[in-house]
């Protein structure tokens, strides 16, 4: 793992996220201690016998200094190897050192020597004295150590989604975001990862380190948890006939695609105290799905817009230069038919033909797409923009004048999302751009009168902080 204004190298088995540059990915050895945390510096064992040897040493120390100081002092001395313990290995290697310690003080510097009676209530109460305070320091120690651990295992946490969505910033479309987010997914965890959408059949978009193809089960697995269900697969509460775990793909209750992830040795590629990180990365990716479709929506808005706006310049056009050639052959044809002087049936001709082209520049000149032209149903309503009807099972809806700008601009680029900027221009003017508060009034008066439940839509949908969409 990389932390941005780290410049040095990256450690074996860290991942490096720099946040600029094409989605790839970096990816030196296996995944280990980022997501590991239980990791320990060594072993149980080596905590164990460490702290049996710290207190050997001061021990030692105790015995070299009791002739020359007295036995005093030499308590003090078995509290750095129980913090020692605690900072190494935890609670139970410091426990056992504060243990270790009142016995050993207790059988080398007490009288009798040697044993572990106590004659000496003085000695008995140093003893269980020394037992307790190393009890206490251990215990402190180790929640001290458990307290960083936590705070560092978090900042690495943050680290890697922060790392995951400086990769996926630069991409712009789903393909992208599929391609980048397998590809960290797979180094991340050291395993294949695979992304799969479409809601009957599906298809992989994605995958990595190398292609991958499904058997049928996991498809049947991969199209239940497509379907709305859980996490399935092996290593899971829901387990199914296949080797892979599947993981959904969610952003605001729906489920936009199923993440695969699968070990060649068989093992689960996620533990259990790993699902929360990789439920995070997973939502850093559906972010940016749902960002790369806004995007690819408001690209072809934004193309749509300037076809319409290159064909009514083209008609416009079309309109302007051929009207006046067109009415000076009506007065010529006039002027010839009142001299006599000309074939009667080649001007009768020529005067039908420029009639009949006028006709056909004139219906240019007016002219929408089929598609607006048309009326079309949604839900049981039928909207015809032209004539500026609205019926629901042949009864007459009647919207006013703004409602029904709003319901024809809907309708007009229905299935793309119009932002609230771009609708109070429409409808209300320029002057009007951030007055949100008169498009909601609309947009709940129009759902009131047009949907069947207005408190659930189904025909016009909000995207938040966005605008709004026609379903189509």
């Amino acid at each position: 793992m990389w932390i941005p204004g780290y410049a040095g190298p990256a450690p074996p088995g860290f991942l490096r996220f720099p946040l600029d540059g094409p989605c790839e990915v970096t990816h030196q050895g296996p995944m280990s201690s980022p997501l590991d945390p239980l990791r320990a510096s060594g072993s149980r064992l080596p905590a164990h016998v460490a702290a049996v040897a710290a207190v050997a040493l001061s021990t030692a120390l105790g015995l070299a200094f009791a002739p020359r100081w007295g036995t005093s002092v030499v308590d003090m001395l078995y509290l750095p190897a129980v913090l020692l313990a605690a900072v190494w290995g935890g609670i139970r290697p410091a426990l056992l050192a504060a243990g270790a310690s009142a016995l050993a003080y207790n059988y080398f510097f007490t009288a009798p020597r040697f044993t572990l009676r106590v004659d000496s209530p003085n000695d008995l109460v140093t003893v269980v004295t020394l037992f307790v305070v190393a009890a206490v320091t251990s215990d402190l120690a180790a929640r001290m150590r458990r307290q960083a651990r936590r705070a560092q295992t978090e900042a690495e946490r943050n680290a890697i989604l922060a790392g995951l969505a400086g990769r996926l910033l630069p991409c712009t479309s789903e393909a992208e975001v599929a391609e980048a987010g397998t590809r960290e997914i797979a180094a991340l965890f050291g395993c294949s990862a695979v992304l799969l959408i479409g809601p009957d059949a599906p298809r992989v978009v994605a995958s990595a380190p190398t292609a991958v193809r499904l058997g049928p089960s996991d498809a049947n697995v991969a199209a239940r948890v497509l379907g709305g269900g859980g996490p399935a697969g092996r290593g899971l509460d829901r387990a199914g006939p296949t080797d892979w775990q599947m993981h959904p793909v969610t952003s605001g209750g729906a489920t936009l695609a199923v993440l695969g992830l699968a070990r060649d040795d068989g093992a689960p590629p996620v533990r259990r105290d790993q699902m929360d990180l990789l439920a995070s990365l997973i939502n850093q990716i559906a972010l940016a799905m749902d960002r790369a479709r806004l995007e690819e929506e408001a690209r072809d808005f934004v193309r749509t817009r300037e076809r319409d706006r290159i064909r009514s310049a083209l008609l416009s056009s079309i309109g302007r230069d051929l009207t006046p050639p067109l009415r000076d052959i009506g007065r010529a044809v006039a002027a010839m038919r009142r001299s006599g002087s000309s074939d009667r049936e080649l001007v009768t001709q020529i005067g039908d033909g420029a009639v009949k082209l006028q006709r056909y520049v004139d219906t240019l000149a007016d002219l929408e797409s089929a598609e607006d032209q048309q009326p079309f149903e949604i839900d049981g309503l039928v909207i015809d923009i032209v004539r500026r009807t609205i019926t629901r099972d042949g009864e007459a809806i009647h919207l006013t004048p703004k409602e029904f700008a709003v319901l024809a601009e809907l309708a007009k680029y229905r299935g793309t999302v119009l932002s609230h900027g771009h609708l109070l221009r429409v409808v209300w003017g320029p002057a009007h751009e951030h007055q949100i508060d008169y498009l909601r009034v609309a947009i709940r008066a129009v759902r009131q009168k047009i949907e069947r439940a207005p408190s659930t839509p189904r025909i016009i949908l909000n995207e938040p902080a966005v605008g709004y969409r026609m379903v189509g």
